[in-house]
């Protein structure tokens, strides 16, 4: 088998690369059948929903599925509506279908790019919420010996961008088919995040939220139809008390967030922005001029290793000034599956 079929519109950094076969799949005995046939032909398995987080190096040398199963079903009892989703969906569609039946909740998540699946791997955040706050459990096919588990929310071993999933489990032995969400029916906002403080805590609704965070993430996040990108390249860097004091007397306009163990998260953007790196360019891989935290790729043209060149750059600048190492958010691919982001940064 040769490479044929492009990946190049299959994944959110448009990068050029090619796999031996694209299938979607709509049902865990489709994905069954296609990892069969994958290792009947010694080949690498890659599972993807959008390809909204991921970094291709290199061409895959085995089979995409792009899983597609659907579906939504709800149940609820006083406090809470129970949300059973299929790891098909499309993430803010969800968010849009919650809030049309008067679910509020997912607000604060909308417009974060990708499906449903892939929410609970990267444990999805956005302006002061998390997707481990709802997430009840997730639905998980072993190929290998054809068992669906459920994993309850601490067995998914959330942490800030992380999971069991990133971690502990090969993704090319298993695949999510659902996630079960848990949405309180005693709603009320969260505004913590900077950029939603000028908005009036009282009487303010779900859909205002909402409306305000898509137009925000609209004005500052590239398309990736239009410019090749992963979204947020770096987590933003969780650092301890003593740290933070120490760089907040040399950078008393630093933001931060608080959190509840007393470490402190900084923006990542932030950290770049002050490097001087936005619109910095390396080949044809740039620092987006809007948003430090985005790599994207210029004109369709860069290659995976010159965004991880641009991306190596940035993390030494930012470590050289405050002494702080980023940790990449993006998965990155090689010809066999994902391989360690950091050991390629270094």
């Amino acid at each position: 088998m040769s490479n044929i079929v492009t990946l190049k519109y299959f994944n959110s950094f448009a990068m050029n690369v090619c796999a031996h076969s694209i299938n979607k799949v709509y049902s865990e005995h489709e994905l069954l059948m296609y990892w069969k046939k994958a290792t009947e032909h010694d080949k690498s398995v890659l599972l993807l929903g959008g390809g909204c987080n991921v970094l291709f190096l290199e061409n895959f040398n085995g089979i995409v599925l792009l899983n597609r199963i659907k579906g939504v079903l709800v149940n609820e009892d006083d406090s809470a509506w129970y949300l059973h989703v299929g790891a098909g969906e499309i993430w803010h569609r969800l968010v849009v279908y919650s809030l049309s039946k008067n679910m509020p909740g997912l607000e604060n998540l909308a417009l974060i790019p990708g499906y449903v699946g892939a929410a609970p791997i990267q444990n999805i955040g956005a302006f002061g919420v998390e997707l481990q706050q709802f997430c009840e459990y997730v639905d998980v096919l072993q190929f290998y010996n054809e068992n669906r588990i459920r994993l309850n929310a601490t067995e998914c071993q959330f942490g800030y961008r992380d999971s069991i999933f990133k971690n502990k489990l090969d993704n090319q032995q298993y695949a999510i088919v659902a996630v079960g969400l848990k949405i309180n029916k005693n709603w009320y906002p969260i505004l913590r995040y900077k950029s939603l403080r000028s908005l009036n805590v009282s009487g303010i609704t779900p859909y205002q939220i909402f409306n305000f965070i898509c137009k925000l993430r609209q004005k500052i996040l590239p398309d990736p139809a239009i410019i090749g990108n992963a979204g947020s390249f770096f987590k933003n860097p969780i650092i301890d008390e003593n740290m933070f004091n120490t760089l907040l007397r040399y950078n008393p306009d630093m933001p931060y967030y608080l959190q509840r163990n007393g470490s402190v998260k900084l923006f990542a953007g932030w950290l770049i922005d002050r490097c001087h790196l936005k619109g910095y360019r390396l080949g044809n891989a740039a620092v987006y001029n809007k948003q430090a935290l985005i790599l994207i790729n210029c004109n369709q043209r860069a290659t995976g290793m010159e965004i991880i060149k641009l991306a190596s750059y940035v993390r030494n600048k930012v470590a050289d000034r405050f002494s702080i190492w980023l940790e990449p958010e993006v998965r990155f691919i090689a010809a066999q599956g994902e391989v360690d982001a950091l050991q390629l940064l270094q």
